[in-house]
């Protein structure tokens, strides 16, 4: 699984241990330009916008983890759904 599959369907994510509820997300595609938002997300009165560009040059760990060249750590996470 890519960081763009994990992404696209993540509902929180985890930055720098804090956990944000995510606002709006897009997934980068070749339409996507550097200064376009693909994700948005608060956390109390805290929000977070970050840019395709935040996201060149990230490496992706595995498990919707990634580290941005920034150095951020970032952890995209679904609810979980019990029925």
């Amino acid at each position: 699984m890519t960081i763009s599959d994990t992404m696209g369907s993540a509902d929180f994510v985890l930055i720098d241990g804090v956990v944000f509820e995510t606002e709006y997300l897009r997934v980068p595609d070749e339409d996507t330009h550097a200064d376009d938002v693909v994700l948005e997300a608060k956390h109390g009165e805290i929000e977070v916008a970050l840019t395709r560009s935040d996201f060149d040059g990230a490496e992706h760990l595995g498990e919707g983890v990634c580290v941005l060249a920034s150095g951020q750590r970032l952890r995209f996470l679904s609810a979980a759904t019990i029925h």
